[in-house]
């Protein structure tokens, strides 16, 4: 097991026979009230007292009652963080993950862990987090494991009323954060928050992925199983994995114990090419040029902006030129338009209440045949077959303009 904790023994009690009557000799089981030992010995002795009891019998049947007692009692204590964590997402039809200001890999790949823990008990989640992923090495992180987590900027954007926070224990960094009170708390960094049903802060850890990997091992998960059980994945291997390796400077500092432990358990997991490129982001002539492209042919309204890339060979270079074009002052909303074997990629980034992204971007596509387009208030994406858009099929179809002009029109509100 992941970590230095081990269960404490059960101290099995005894007893004797007076008379008609069973006795306790020495203290309770441990963990267990003077009442429940009390009512063990009641059920005991409802036992012996049966008409034609035997000794031998009955002392058998004492025995039976008294360590099952013992052994649900001990197994109520002692459940692990994990479990009790888990009970707490199963309670709830929908949690919001939230993730610190400017969330960095470790935070990130604790949400991955609560999200997969949530799906196995049907609760479903969102990832949250207000300021900007920014660093080349956070956006390589969301890019290559493919997270969809959501912009915030007030309280009154969180998805869920029941948040969860990880790699931090008390809501800050935009507006309405005090008024938060989450329900769960996972964290290693000192502080006084706490979670309303469970609190695990471990200050003398160097990373939140950590314990989410911890959890798992508790939980019987196996890092790349092949025999049917309980998986961790290998995006989320290589997510935990990274989170650590980032906060602790390649387990070079701030370690624990732990880390090294749980490294271990999720190596054989690990994608160690997706690794790679979140370990050692580049960024390659193209993204460059597609990004210059972007900032070349935009088009802007107002504050919002829609470009038309072109071409492209990656494209991934697509939603990072969108978030470029967020960071132009004055533009508040973008669109990035690009293409690749006949279809039309699209990405879509807001910083701007009035513009859900996601369903600006359902929207500007809802009539077109085989299209497809959606995502978050801040973030959302989608691809249409450039034939269906421009007539094949039923419709008379768009150009290019046309369907410009319609992302703007979604943007504004007067498409819906």
């Amino acid at each position: 097991m992941i970590g230095s904790s081990t269960a404490e023994s059960a101290d099995w009690n005894y007893g004797r026979r007076e008379g008609g009557t069973f006795i306790v000799v020495g203290e309770p089981l441990r963990g267990m009230s003077p009442g429940v030992a009390g009512g063990a010995v009641a059920q005991a002795d409802a036992v012996t007292s049966l008409p034609g009891g035997r000794p031998a019998i009955a002392a058998g049947a004492v025995l039976v009652v008294v360590a099952l007692v013992a052994v649900g009692w001990w197994f109520r204590l002692r459940r692990s963080p994990a479990a009790r964590f888990r009970a707490v997402l199963a309670g709830r039809d929908e949690i919001t993950v939230l993730l610190h200001p400017n969330p960095d890999p470790d935070a990130m790949a604790a949400a991955m862990g609560v999200q997969a823990l949530a799906g196995t008990v049907d609760t479903d989640v969102t990832v949250q987090y207000p300021g900007q992923i920014q660093r080349q090495e956070n956006r390589a992180f969301q890019t290559v494991l493919e997270q969809d987590f959501e912009q915030i900027e007030t309280a009154g954007d969180l998805e869920a009323d029941s948040v969860v926070l990880v790699d931090h224990n008390e809501p800050r960094g935009f507006h309405g954060s005090d008024a938060i009170d989450p329900v769960a708390v996972v964290d290693h960094h000192p502080g006084s928050g706490t979670g309303a049903e469970f609190t695990d802060v471990r200050p003398e850890y160097g990373a939140c992925a950590t314990i989410l990997a911890e959890y798992f091992d508790e939980l019987g998960w196996e890092p790349h199983n092949t025999d049917g059980g309980p998986s961790v994945s290998d995006t989320l291997a290589t997510g935990l994995l990274y989170g650590i390796q980032s906060d602790t400077k390649r387990l070079t500092n701030g370690c624990s114990p732990a880390e090294f432990d749980a490294a271990s358990f999720l190596y054989r997991g690990v994608d160690e090419e997706r690794l790679d490129r979140v370990a050692n982001p580049q960024v390659n002539a193209e993204v460059l040029e597609v990004k210059a492209r972007a900032i070349t042919n935009r088009e802007v309204r107002n504050a919002f902006a829609v470009s038309d890339v072109g071409d492209v060979g990656n494209v991934e270079s697509i939603p990072q030129a969108a978030e470029e074009l967020l960071r132009l002052e004055g533009v508040t909303a973008i669109v990035v338009l690009g293409r690749r074997d006949g279809t039309l990629h699209l990405s879509g980034r807001s910083r701007d209440d009035r513009v859900h992204m996601g369903k600006a971007l359902k929207a500007s596509v809802k009539d077109i045949p085989m299209a497809e387009g959606g995502g978050h208030a801040r973030m959302g994406g989608g691809q249409l077959s450039i034939e269906h858009m421009e007539g094949l099929g039923p419709g008379d179809g768009l150009t290019v303009p046309e369907f410009r002009d319609r992302l703007f029109e979604a943007m504004t509100g007067e498409l819906q």
